[in-house]
């Protein structure tokens, strides 16, 4: 793997992907909001503006890639005014489609799709709302003809790879996970053909909460 594509690369999530994957000799093209939050224009070989709630703007980025790009997108949103976590993604799983660009991973989280009735009463009044977009998504992404991978997980910390979380499917999981270590994963999963139209969980019991 030579380069990948990051959505929401700017902060948190996809910010520690950006890192992991210079890191490992893997070329970067971040996309965010704000490119020139917390300096992603010099971490990424190449970098887009793009708000992904516009769908024009979604589209001129995806016609700008390779055909053989493998995009990772991390965005998300909470309580924001027109939340990126459902429209955003059609957004882009359109414009992949329209260009011919197959390989895409999802990062959404724990308690999406049938995990929802895994979650607590509290998480749900908390940040259900969030859960429930994201939720839409995967289901928009696994309609559509892209070779998806989606992984969902638990709650984040900021950490180093662990080298200790755990990919799970159709189970009930809970716990928390550096950013680190899911972008290990990430990496992980996008080199395996098997991991093609596959759904994930995953935790790292050696990461406690607080």
């Amino acid at each position: 793997m030579k380069e990948v594509v990051i959505f929401g690369a700017a902060s948190g999530l996809g910010l520690a992907m950006v890192n992991y994957f210079t890191s490992n000799g893997v070329s970067v093209i971040g996309v965010a909001r704000n490119v020139e939050k917390n300096a992603l224009s010099t971490l990424c070989d190449k970098t887009y503006q793009c708000d992904a709630t516009d769908q024009a703007q979604v589209s001129s980025v995806v016609e700008s890639l390779s055909k053989d790009a493998i995009v990772i997108s991390t965005m998300g949103s909470f309580r924001a005014d027109i939340p990126v976590d459902y429209i955003g993604h059609r957004h882009l799983i359109d414009a992949l489609e329209s260009a011919g660009i197959n390989r895409f991973l999802l990062v959404t989280s724990l308690g999406c799709g049938d995990s929802w009735q895994f979650m607590s009463a509290r998480s749900k009044t908390g940040f259900g709302s969030a859960v429930r977009e994201k939720s839409l998504a995967e289901s928009y992404l696994q309609t559509s003809t892209l070779d998806f991978t989606i992984l969902r997980p638990g709650g984040l910390k900021d950490g180093d790879v662990t080298n200790a979380g755990d990919l799970s499917q159709g189970k009930e999981v809970h716990g928390m996970i550096t950013r680190h270590e899911v972008a290990r994963l990430v990496h992980a999963l996008l080199l395996q053909d098997k991991s093609k139209k596959q759904v994930f969980e995953c935790v790292d019991p050696t990461v406690v909460y607080g």
